[in-house]
C-alpha cells in the first residue's frame, strides 16, 4: 500500500494537518528538517519504516482497540511533522526529548500557528436559548503571533497611503487561507485600518476585500501552473521543535488512553 506523505503546497500541508490529522486525535508531535545533502524521500522511507506508519484504516482501528498509538507523517520541502495519538508506541520513548503536545505548543509552519483547544460555547439557535458549553476539542489555525504583528504593521502603514483598490489587492493576495480564526484576525486589522482612514476623511474599506472561503486542495497531488507560481512567490518554512533528522525522530511516555481517530482517506 502506498503511503503518501509529501505535500506539494503550503496550503495542502496545513490542510492535511488541520482537517485530517489533528481533528482525529493526532496531538503529540515532533518536527524536523531533512539534513542538507540528504534525499528527502529516503528520509521519508526511513521514518515510515522505523515507526511502521504505512497502515490501512483497518490496521489502525485494531491498534486503537488494543490501546496502541497510531502515527502519521507529512513533509513539505525539507520540513516535516510526525504525529501520534494516545496509546503505547516506541515513538514516545525515542522522541521524549523533543515531543510536543499540540494542545499546549502550537505547530509553527510558514507563518501559520496550528493548535487544538477546547471549544467555548456552541452557537445558539435563538436569543432565548441558554448558552451551552462546547466540550469538544477544536482545531485552531491562526497567523502566528510574530508574522501577524509584521502583517498588521504593514497593512496599517498602507491604510492611509493606498487606494481602496490597491488595499483590496493586498488583502486578496495575502499568503494565508481564510480559516475562521484567520478571518477574525484580518477583520480586526481591517477595523483598525478603517479607523485610521476615517480620521483622515478617506473612503472606508469594505469588508468584501477579504476572502471568506479557503481553497480546497489535494495535498499530495501536483499543483497547477497558476498555483505553482503562487506557491513559489509565497515560499514556505517551518520552525523545528526537535528532530534535526539525521535519524528519524524521538518521544516521551504519554499516558495511555484517550480516543484515537480513524485513518483519513487522503492519507491512503
Amino acid at each position: 500500500m502506498e503511503y503518501r506523505c509529501e505535500a506539494t503546497s503550503v496550503e495542502g500541508f496545513v490542510q492535511i494537518l488541520a482537517c485530517n490529522y489533528l481533528p482525529h486525535g493526532y496531538w503529540f508531535y515532533v518536527t524536523g528538517h531533512v539534513p542538507v545533502g540528504k534525499d528527502p524521500r529516503r528520509v521519508d522511507e526511513k521514518i515510515l519504516a522505523k515507526y511502521n506508519i504505512a497502515l490501512s484504516r483497518q490496521q489502525r482501528a485494531r491498534r486503537k482497540q488494543a490501546g496502541q498509538a497510531n502515527l502519521h507523517y507529512v513533509r513539505f520541502g525539507v520540513f516535516f511533522v510526525l504525529l501520534a495519538t494516545h496509546g503505547r508506541h516506541p515513538f514516545f520513548a525515542e522522541e521524549a526529548a523533543s515531543l510536543r503536545d499540540v494542545r499546549q505548543v502550537p505547530i509553527q509552519f510558514a507563518g501559520y500557528s496550528l493548535s487544538v483547544k477546547r471549544g467555548n460555547f456552541l452557537q445558539r439557535e435563538s436569543d432565548q436559548e441558554p448558552p451551552s458549553a462546547d466540550g469538544r476539542h477544536r482545531v485552531r489555525v491562526l497567523i502566528g503571533r510574530e508574522r501577524f504583528g509584521e502583517l498588521q504593521s504593514h497593512l496599517l502603514d498602507l491604510a492611509t497611503h493606498r487606494t481602496v483598490e490597491r488595499l483590496r489587492w493586498e488583502f486578496w493576495n495575502l499568503p494565508f487561507e481564510p480559516y475562521a480564526p484567520v478571518r477574525k484576525q484580518l477583520l480586526r486589522v481591517l477595523r483598525q485600518m478603517n479607523a485610521k482612514r476615517k480620521a483622515m476623511g478617506y473612503e472606508r474599506i469594505p469588508a468584501d476585500v477579504l476572502r471568506l472561503r479557503r481553497r480546497i486542495v489535494k495535498p499530495f497531488d501536483a499543483l497547477g501552473a497558476d498555483h505553482q507560481k503562487l506557491a513559489c512567490r509565497r515560499g514556505a518554512g517551518g520552525e523545528s521543535q526537535g528532530v534535526s533528522s539525521g535519524s528519524p525522530v524521538s518521544s516521551a511516555a504519554v499516558p495511555h488512553g484517550g480516543a484515537v481517530g480513524s485513518q483519513p482517506r487522503s492519507a491512503l
